[in-house]
């Protein structure tokens, strides 16, 4: 961790006034950013002596304080650093800037925007121009094609979760535009809805034969990504190396990597388009694809340094709550870590990422029994 601030990295010795203020500016900035509370400006570590408290001041006064909803945007998690603990609150780039102070409105005295290592009040011109480009389609703002839905499956993971849920649930999860419509992220995370997500199989390396063509969709958004999830992660073989000493498990790809890919694909998905994720099992690799391309303005650099800029912050939200999101931004760096650049194709309208078979569990799993120098295990 750098002990300077940066464009992306602001320090606070406590929970100050201008709190909202700094978060707002990372909010409307293209690479979100980092506040860590219980840092002077000077980089010195100071802690946070009720962190309890001071979590839940934090995560109310984002709530309550800003606008547009910054659902799905912040997450918040404590640190060690030097034997001290801070607070790490990671902010993500808006979906539906100008972000705002609300009891100032959209108006310079209200909105922020982050300038190198400070904060700065935007221009009228600049709230203007952000405001035209907000995004129209987003799903929180789309009526549902069914209106008689019903939540049974994603109740039930928020239950095995430890949440209570109480009448106010879908409202408190913005899957409703008011008390009588549901929006699209409703529909998608209901017990039944008309979105297939599919993961086919082929013979080879190309999609002439087709082998098998599994259906996990028609259900609840998270119910499907949790049976493609497991569905490619049996179909990653592995082969167990016994020696005198110990025993080598291997897969065909990094588990880690192949499940965040499948969760990235799914919650950062443009539906708004009726075109869903596509898995496909060839050969020789795992091809993952995304509709959408790269999230709102971000470059590829910063795609690849795991700036977070949740296309879809609603179901960010909700895939956090159940646990299958760790904190924003960290799936690319579980990615990355093992794998590089390579493994991904940007396209005009798409966004792949190719996990080609590791050649050694190839060869292994190809052998006979008989031919096979140790015991494999296949899975």
């Amino acid at each position: 961790m750098s002990n300077v601030e940066t464009n992306r990295i602001e320090y606070k010795e406590l929970l100050n006034g201008e709190f909202e203020q700094e978060v707002i500016a990372f909010l409307n900035y293209k690479q979100g950013g980092i506040i860590y509370i219980g840092i002077r400006a000077d980089g010195k570590i100071i802690g946070v002596p009720e962190l309890d408290k001071t979590q839940l001041q934090i995560k109310d006064r984002i709530k309550n304080n800003i606008e547009p909803s910054t659902l799905g945007l912040f997450d918040v998690v404590v640190e060690e650093i030097e034997s001290k603990s801070v607070i790490k609150v990671i902010i993500s780039s808006g979906t539906e800037k100008p972000y705002y102070l609300r009891k100032k409105r959209m108006c310079p005295t209200g909105c922020y925007i982050r300038v190198g290592s400070s904060k700065e009040q935007m221009t009228t011109e600049m709230i203007n121009n952000l405001y035209r480009r907000r995004v129209r389609n987003s799903l929180n703002k789309l009526e549902s094609p069914r209106q008689d839905l019903t939540f049974r499956q994603l109740k039930i993971f928020y239950e095995e979760k430890g949440y209570n849920i109480n009448e106010n649930f879908l409202r408190s999860l913005e899957l409703m535009i008011n008390k009588e419509t549901y929006n699209y992220n409703g529909y998608l995370l209901a017990d039944e809805n008309g979105v297939s997500i599919k993961v086919a199989k082929y013979s080879g390396k190309d999609k002439v034969d087709l082998l098998e063509n599994y259906e996990f969709g028609y259900c609840s958004l998270i119910k499907a990504t949790d049976n493609v999830i497991n569905k490619m992660l049996v179909e990653n073989k592995r082969a167990a190396k016994i020696t005198p000493k110990n025993r080598i498990e291997k897969t065909l790809v990094e588990p880690t990597a192949l499940k965040e890919a499948v969760i990235n694909a799914i919650v950062h998905n443009d539906y708004s388009s009726g075109i869903p994720p596509v898995f496909e099992i060839f050969s020789d690799r795992f091809s993952i694809t995304s509709y959408g391309g790269l999230p709102q303005e971000i470059t590829r650099e910063e795609f690849f340094d795991g700036v977070s800029a949740p296309r879809n912050k609603e179901l960010m939200r909700v895939f956090k709550d159940v646990e299958l999101v760790e904190q924003l931004g960290s799936g690319m760096g579980r990615i990355m870590n093992a794998y590089d650049k390579s493994i991904f194709e940007f396209l005009p309208n798409f966004l792949r990422i190719n996990f080609y078979f590791d050649k050694g569990v190839l060869e292994y799993l190809g052998q006979t029994e008989q031919d096979k120098p140790n015991k494999i295990n296949r899975t």
